[in-house]
């Protein structure tokens, strides 16, 4: 993620950071105080143990708009490459999205996206945007294997489930058919 490690593929790893331990982390301290980005997506997905395999599950805004996580960026040198890195925050599930997984992004509203992209504004002021998105605004679909296949990226990723094929060409049976 950032110039705090020594080997890229090491500082790479930290795709994520937990919005409650930010300011304990050296390698996010820092980036909390002058390095905030809006990371925006139209959906995330996590996976939940079904009938003996894992389905993929799109969490998306229930009016479908865009997502806005809360992220930190860096861009430093390593051996005279520029790398240019970000991390999205997150915090504990609600409720809603617990049985999914117990973590989720930092969502930021529309209201939030200037205070958390001043600069002038303090990390202490920030605490009240590092919460849960509210669980009315959104809604969790199951969705096909396509969305966990890198051949496959847009609008195919959050069909639903249907006949899927594994790596070696086979149908895996539809479970939701007789």
């Amino acid at each position: 993620m950032t110039s705090w490690a020594k080997d890229p593929a090491k500082g790479g790893h930290a795709i994520n950071a937990r919005a409650e331990t930010l300011a304990d982390k050296p390698s996010f301290r820092g980036l909390l105080n002058r390095r905030r980005c809006l990371i925006p997506a139209s959906a995330w997905c996590e996976w939940r143990a079904e009938g003996g395999r894992k389905q993929p599950y799109a969490i998306l805004r229930r009016d479908s708009g865009l997502l806005a996580f809360a992220g930190l960026w860096e861009k430093w040198g390593h051996d005279g490459e520029v790398l240019e890195t970000a991390a999205i925050l997150t915090t504990s599930a609600t409720a809603a999205m617990r049985p999914l997984y117990d973590r989720m992004p930092v969502i930021l509203p529309p209201e939030g996206y200037e205070t958390w992209l001043q600069d002038a504004v303090t990390p202490g002021a920030l605490r009240g945007l590092l919460s849960p998105y509210p669980d009315e605004a959104l809604v969790a679909q199951p969705v096909g294997l396509a969305v966990n296949d890198p051949r496959h990226e847009g609008p195919v990723c959050l069909e639903p489930p249907g006949p899927e094929m594994d790596a070696q060409g086979r149908l895996f049976p539809d479970e939701t058919a007789d």
